[in-house]
């Protein structure tokens, strides 16, 4: 027998206080009908939801036709955490199960019209954990004042769910990775609009356009703000991150060796910015064509005397988190914060509030060129800074823009044939401290004693979800205080060095995952540990460094366990560059630079992000 009503009872008042609702364990329940399921008990737990699937039609197995229909019955549930929105829609279907549905249609029979309301979250993809999917629950009663009530208590619940954005600074890059920046936004608008989070849209017209927005916006508009969301790659959310820190950061520059600078250039030039005044960098002629390419310090008169009247941002801050939405060429930044280049689990990550901590590479260019005069200019890195094989890549790529991101494949290529090598010397800062004492003889030798490869695997703790290296208490610098230097604790420091030809030189500030390197370039990077990893590729034969590249192509690779490969974890380093020409790759972004200095910063800024779960 057939029901086409539903019960109209409810155990709970709309108005029963929250109070009461706490640690009971179902507080609200009737009979519902769920599209394209059926009738379900719903619950409404202190938590979340939980229906039960009722006998969509007799207790007994059903035939129609010499058909035989099995009825099921499971339990089901979504949690308020995974909850983005409830609403209230109008009078209209509801569709049972689709046995259900294939047995009214042979019967002639149609299907229901009631009251609806509709309930969004997320849920895991069945195959990728990381991944988030959407889930659209839709409730039917006929009784609206039913629906009204379960609408009311869903949306108490939700207004109780901790740091949830609510305002949200949205930068789009029209042109970003093969030119979906504006529709991949237009993809996840509705899951923000569905969840009340108001945005302020900018879709960029041209190069440093972000930079420039985040460089001169009022602090007092800032923080009104709960987020500043970036549609686009890693370098476009590296442009709207110097253009944040660019003007609110005050630090010291990064510690350097005794013979780094000459002394005279060296005391002119090591001045840490006065908190009084504000940075800025601008677009100048002389800026390489690049608005981040030039800097200017201003103090507090000028035009620029509105802004430091406004509240200052302490740094790190706990409540203006930043947001990617993948829509670039590698999106190395997104799939290591939260393990899927996929903009419906950037957007989960964003409207459900999540947070994690990043550190950020600060880099201080000294000379532009061999011949130029001493001049320190401040840029950040959130992902990875590379020379050599990096610079040639990102410089060798602009030639092709057309090709949009099969322009690094084939740029690559050509300067991979071309097996370039490069002058330099390294000096970096080794830490030696309880932490590291464990690992350092292992991870820290630089490869001097290893044969030209080995298979011997050492033992990785990767950054997930919940990390317990990036949760625990920073050791090199405060959360708290931004102009702690990394290098002031008690543990025992010292300069190291690395002179001769380089393949490339790299610093990674995290894994750097992405769709051609699994495990990224360094696989026990993490998100918030204080440390740079410096990756050091001698000079060596092409068929060597080819097997280099194939490691960090396969995962579960061993990219290290080469002879002609050193790696060292440290907080700070410099580079001096013996030749004329110099580029490096700040998070794809070209940079000259023939000498310049590097420090992180642990914790600095924090994403709208939780890790990755695999």
């Amino acid at each position: 027998m057939e029901r086409d009503d539903v019960d109209g009872s409810i155990q709970q008042h709309q108005s029963l206080p929250r109070a009461q609702l706490d640690g009971q364990a179902s507080l609200l329940s009737c009979t519902l009908s769920l599209d394209l399921v059926g009738q379900v008990s719903l619950s409404f737990n202190s938590d979340g939801l939980s229906w039960r699937l009722l006998e969509p039609f007799d207790n007994d197995d059903s035939t129609c036709l010499c058909i035989k229909f099995a009825s099921k019955v499971a339990t089901t549930e979504i949690k308020f955490a995974d909850v983005y929105a409830v609403e209230l829609i109008n009078y209209g279907v509801i569709h049972g199960s689709n046995v259900s549905n294939a047995r009214k249609c042979l019967k002639g029979q149609r299907v229901s019209e009631m009251y609806r309301f509709t309930v969004h979250g997320f849920q895991s993809s069945r195959t990728l954990p990381s991944v988030r999917v959407l889930a659209t629950y839709t409730f039917g009663h006929k009784d609206l004042h039913i629906c009204q009530i379960w609408v009311n208590q869903i949306k108490a619940s939700l207004d109780l769910e901790q740091g949830r954005p609510k305002n949200l600074l949205v930068f789009v890059h029209p042109r970003s990775g093969k030119g979906n920046g504006c529709k991949t936004w237009d993809s996840v608008a509705p899951i923000f609009s569905r969840a009340k989070v108001k945005t302020k849209v900018i879709v960029t017209e041209r190069a440093g356009h972000a930079y420039d927005v985040m460089a001169t916006i009022g602090n007092k508009e800032l923080i009104s703000y709960d987020g500043v969301i970036a549609v686009g790659g890693d370098g476009f959310f590296n442009e709207i991150l110097n253009g944040f820190l660019s003007s609110r950061h005050k630090a010291p520059y990064p510690p350097t060796p005794s013979d780094f600078l000459d002394s005279a250039s060296c005391n002119e030039s090591l001045i840490v910015n006065d908190p009084s005044e504000t940075v800025i960098e601008a677009s100048s002629q002389n800026n390489e064509q690049s608005p981040l390419l030039s800097s200017s310090s201003i103090n507090g008169s000028g035009v620029l005397n509105i802004i430091d009247q406004e509240p200052e941002i302490s740094l790190p801050n706990e409540h203006l988190r930043f947001g990617l939405i993948p829509a670039g060429s590698t999106d190395a930044i997104v799939m290591c914060t939260t393990g899927a280049r996929d903009p419906i689990t950037s957007a989960f990550h964003i409207v459900l509030g999540k947070r994690v901590w990043l550190d950020v590479a600060q880099v201080v260019r000294w000379k532009t060129e061999s011949t130029s005069e001493v001049e320190p200019y401040v840029r950040y890195a959130a992902s990875f800074a590379g020379y050599g094989f990096y610079g040639d890549v990102i410089t060798e790529s602009e030639k092709y823009r057309w090709m949009g991101p099969k322009r690094y494949d084939y740029a690559g290529t050509r300067v991979f044939m071309r097996h370039r090598s490069y002058q330099a010397e390294i000096a970096y800062l080794d830490v030696k401290s309880e932490e590291q004492d464990s690992t350092s003889e292992k991870d820290n030798l630089g490869g001097r004693k290893r044969p030209f490869w080995s298979s011997n695997k050492s033992e990785k703790v990767i950054c997930r979800a919940n990390c317990n290296v990036c949760c625990t208490k920073p050791i090199h610098g405060s959360t708290d205080d931004s102009h702690t230097t990394p290098y002031s604790h008690a543990g025992e420091t010292k300069w190291s060095s690395s002179k001769g030809k380089f393949l490339s030189v790299g610093a990674a500030v995290i894994s750097c995952r992405n769709e051609k390197a699994p495990d990224g370039l360094v696989a026990d990077a993490h998100l918030s540990d204080g440390f740079l990893h410096l990756i050091l590729i001698k000079d060596c034969p092409h068929a060597l460094y080819l097997w280099h590249l194939t490691q960090l192509a396969r995962k579960g690779g061993n990219p290290f366990d080469f002879k002609f490969v050193e790696h060292h974890k440290t907080p700070a380093f410099t580079f001096t560059s013996s030749g004329n020409e110099s580029v490096w790759n700040l998070d794809g972004e070209a940079f000259q630079a023939h000498q310049l200095s590097a420090q992180v910063f642990r914790g600095l800024v924090s994403l709208f992000a939780t890790g990755p779960e695999v």
